[in-house]
């Protein structure tokens, strides 16, 4: 197929078995913008099953730019709580001001000046661009990634560099529908090119497809490495409370609450008689000893949580596993 019937074949297919999503309804301009924007920040390092009632929620209670600029630092985390990352809220309500004070409240068309904004790299400006604007541009995520290399079978550390990424992109041609186009890649990789089992006999590109004809689908990846640390969870206990503080030690989950821990090496975790937890962080996979103490203790930037009271304050999903892990303490 050539680059028109590839384009027609992709945008065929999108229009028969494309997902119903909250922020691809049909959406004023200014809607669309805001929409976008939430939604492509919230899907960074998150899945959309698990991103939807997260973005139903947050456009309830923060419906446009001006209520995200002005909302209570509190609100805000409440509202993201759960959804992990939290410096992505953080770095969305600074667009916001940004965006107001800026550029007189309109989200950029520019790519240059949405990289300027907080939490906008490469790939989210590109996703706005295509997406919100309609430019002709095919942002450049793990599904897009996934099927070019099935498509072009690479295989080698030079092949699959972004670069060579960029490049082989030129495959999928231009189209003037260019939002619902970067979206239908995108979708073909979610839902058909998946990363185990992919739904071949369903995808409109299986004639151009090396993978498929070599009946290989494995995925070659860059080389990441999850760093292994181990950590020590003080657990005080006072009636029906524990002890929380919020964290200004560490730079991960920093300055929200977790319980009082230090970080300890190997050979100190092995010898510990205590619980054992493993938490899986972004890059580290963390090994924790929980420690119970028996007597009180007040900390600086600290207070004690009734365990039956959680739902009313601002936990990440580390304190929770933890807090879950000792319900029988």
């Amino acid at each position: 197929m050539n680059n028109q019937s590839i384009t027609k074949e992709i945008l065929k297919w999108y229009d028969n078995n494309k997902r119903i999503l909250p922020w691809r309804k049909h959406l004023t301009k200014k809607q669309k913008e805001y929409f976008t924007l939430v939604s492509e920040i919230m899907l960074q390092q998150t899945q959309v099953k698990t991103v939807i009632p997260y973005f139903n929620n947050f456009i309830k209670k923060i419906p446009n730019l001006k209520k995200l600029a002005n909302i209570n630092d509190l609100k805000l985390m409440k509202c993201w709580e759960g959804l992990g990352y939290y410096s992505r809220a953080k770095n969305l309500k600074k667009t916001a001001k940004k965006i107001i004070k800026e550029f007189n409240g309109n989200l950029p068309d520019n790519i240059d000046q949405l990289k300027s904004l907080p939490g906008i790299g490469d790939y989210t400006s590109a996703a706005i661009m295509a997406i919100a604007f309609n430019k002709q541009l095919i942002p450049l995520d793990g599904n897009v990634e996934r099927i070019l290399k099935r498509i072009f079978y690479l295989k080698t550390e030079k092949e699959i560099s972004k670069d060579n990424l960029h490049l082989k992109k030129s495959f999928f041609g231009k189209s003037n529908r260019s939002s619902d186009y970067a979206q239908a890649i995108m979708e073909i990789g979610a839902l058909i090119c998946k990363p185990i089992n992919p739904l071949c006999l369903e995808c409109p590109l299986i004639k151009n497809c090396k993978a498929y004809k070599k009946k290989d689908f494995d995925i070659k990846s860059k080389n990441k490495f999850n760093k292994i640390k181990y950590f020590e969870a003080d657990i005080y206990k006072s009636e029906n409370k524990f002890l929380l503080i919020k964290n200004n030690k560490f730079n991960f989950l920093k300055n929200l609450l977790i319980f009082p821990m230090r970080e300890i090496n190997q050979k100190e975790f092995k010898s510990s008689s205590n619980k054992r937890i493993n938490i899986k962080m972004s890059n580290m996979d963390m090994k924790i000893t929980i420690n119970k103490k028996n007597r009180k203790k007040y900390l600086s930037n600290s207070f004690f949580l009734d365990k039956d009271d959680i739902k009313n304050h601002i936990l990440p999903s580390f304190t929770k596993k933890i807090f879950k892990s000792i319900q029988r303490y």
